[in-house]
């Protein structure tokens, strides 16, 4: 199964806004001491016509669209006060003001208006107020609410268009859902493969592809309030790979939709396999699906569960694709290789190590595959065990457990600290992070050992790579007692956080066959396009892929 609980997702969203509407009347009411003595209240509207899953907190906006595109914040004062309202776009660490106003208002109720440019990033933005008054000073949204039940904060939802589907994969031909909310009389439905076709454009918020099918145009009069979702289907000749929907209004206002085709059958079309890391990309999503103004994820404060079929806020692409994820998939199209693509739900799906050795040979792990359930731990350790072979070209994978309910992801504990470091796994584990603000190259300190990685380049023992690209880093792995006994340390940036904190990359094997390789930072895909790198992953593939042990028998 893959979660076929699309209609019933759907209505406990839609439950949830009117608990929120319900709760916000009654948190205002509760809410005297949090606002402060100055204020009586406070709210939001759209000046026009009210979208679904609008109340007193939050209100969405259209910009662009005639008559729906401004928010009219309402501050209603017991006191006299010098009022500060800012609209503010949460973020992981630094979150970013998009509009402020300041005004010194009397007693009574005032209304505010913003009006957001069309470039403004969509998504939901919290109405921080800041009241001045004799010297004191009270400020309302400052941090995410305990529930949103108990927001004070209005919020305002810039609406540009939204795009998902109702699971993470499917197979060519089958319906697929795709729940869509945008303001326009007309839409166009394009289809795209990525990584095949034009280059990307270095937008952050854009995916790119080879156009499949001819684009579809669709009628959406009478259905521009509310999310609506559609059936739409893939090609039944498109091969497994990772697609996105591309949905556009007449005026270019667009929002993208990722999805996974994978074969019917897992192995049909190859014995490898890339595995996409979906979890991750959803654990940093700040897409706010319960309208308190703040992502819905822990990396935006307390511990609130990950809703996976949820748009992605940035025009509905998965966090930093572009620098992390894009890359490979393009080295795979200029090279020629045609893996099958999986998405973590696919990996739930199989239910042993032995069953995916029988129908693999070699994994690959391209991105940050951060979070993962128990589940796939065992598979893909089960895997390695029986001779599997692995390839991780990130950093910081393995690292939390996570457990799946529902379609909902919650964050458990560390790896390590139940008894199961991902070195163990991986060959090295995860160090350290500075945001990327040190970047460092890398030195080859193990070409003797593995002389096939280097095969072409001239790189030996000494060697450094990556400053073309500016280094390496952001997160860096490295080897520790845990690491299996003879993981070579291949090459390393050193000291990036501090002494002794290296970025390290290492290879190990087994006896069983297996081979294991973990680039071991963060952005090390940023430069598979670009000399030597590239060759060197021509190297590992090639390697990967030989000599390959025959899997364990069917039971």
């Amino acid at each position: 199964m893959h979660g076929r609980l699309t209609r019933r997702r759907f209505l406990a969203a839609g439950a949830a806004a009117v608990a929120a509407a319900t709760g916000a009347t009654a948190g205002l009411a509760r809410a005297g001491a949090r606002l402060g003595p100055a204020v009586g209240g406070l709210a939001v509207r759209n000046a026009g016509r009210r979208y679904a899953g609008d109340h007193l907190l939050f209100a969405t906006v259209s910009p662009g669209v005639p008559g729906r595109d401004t928010a009219r914040i309402a501050v209603t004062l017991r006191r006299a006060a010098t009022v500060t309202v800012e609209a503010v776009r949460t973020a992981p660490r630094q979150s970013k003001v998009a509009w402020s106003t300041r005004r010194t208002l009397p007693v009574g109720r005032h209304e505010l208006a913003w009006t957001p440019e069309p470039e403004t990033p969509v998504g939901s933005y919290v109405m921080r107020t800041t009241l001045e008054r004799g010297g004191a000073r009270t400020v309302i949204g400052r941090r995410r609410p305990p529930s949103p039940q108990l927001a004070v904060a209005p919020v305002t939802r810039v609406l540009g268009v939204e795009a998902a589907f109702a699971e993470r994969s499917y197979i060519a031909g089958e319906g697929m859902a795709l729940r869509i909310f945008a303001d326009a009389p007309r839409l166009t439905l394009t289809f795209l493969r990525v990584g095949h076709g034009p280059d990307p454009t270095g937008r952050a918020d854009e995916m790119t592809g080879l156009q499949m099918g001819e684009p579809v145009s669709m009628d959406w009069t009478g259905k521009r309030t509310a999310p609506r979702t559609v059936s739409v289907q893939a090609g039944l000749s498109w091969p497994p790979g990772l697609y996105v929907a591309r949905v556009e209004t007449d005026d270019g206002r667009i929002g993208f939709a990722p999805f996974v085709l994978r074969p019917a059958t897992l192995g049909a079309t190859g014995r490898i396999a890339v595995v996409l890391p979906t979890n991750t990309w959803q654990a940093y999503n700040f897409y706010d699906a319960d309208g308190d103004g703040w992502g819905d994820t822990w990396y935006a404060g307390g511990a609130p569960p990950v809703v996976l079929d949820r748009p992605y806020r940035d025009r509905g692409v998965p966090p930093r694709f572009g620098r992390y994820d894009f890359p490979f998939l393009r080295w795979l199209e200029k090279r020629g290789h045609a893996p099958e693509v999986l998405t973590e739900d696919d990996l739930e799906q199989v239910p042993d190590g032995a069953a995916l050795r029988r129908t693999y040979d070699l994994l690959v792990f391209p991105g940050h595959t951060e979070y993962v359930t128990e589940h796939e731990y065992d598979v893909v350790e089960g895997f390695r065990d029986l001779g599997g072979r692995l390839i991780f070209l990130s950093a910081n994978n393995f690292f939390w457990k996570v457990e799946r309910a529902g379609g909902e992801l919650r964050r458990i504990k560390l790896w390590r600290d139940l008894g199961r470091p991902e070195a163990g796994l991986l060959g090295v584990q995860y160090r350290g992070n500075d945001d990327g603000s040190r970047q460092g190259v890398y030195y080859v300190v193990g070409a003797d050992r593995v002389p096939w990685l280097f095969q072409g380049t001239r790189i030996e023992n000494g060697s450094s790579f990556g400053e073309f690209v500016g280094g390496y880093g952001i997160e860096i792995d490295g080897i520790t007692n845990d690491s299996p006994e003879g993981t070579v340390l291949v090459a390393l940036v050193p000291s990036l956080l501090g002494p002794g904190l290296h970025g390290e990359m290492a290879y190990y094997e087994t006896r069983r066959g297996a081979r294991v390789f973990s680039a071991g930072t963060l952005d090390f895909c940023t430069s598979l396009l670009t000399w030597p790198v590239g060759r060197m992953l021509d190297n590992l593939w090639r390697h990967m892929t030989s000599d390959v042990p025959p899997p364990p028998p069917a039971a």
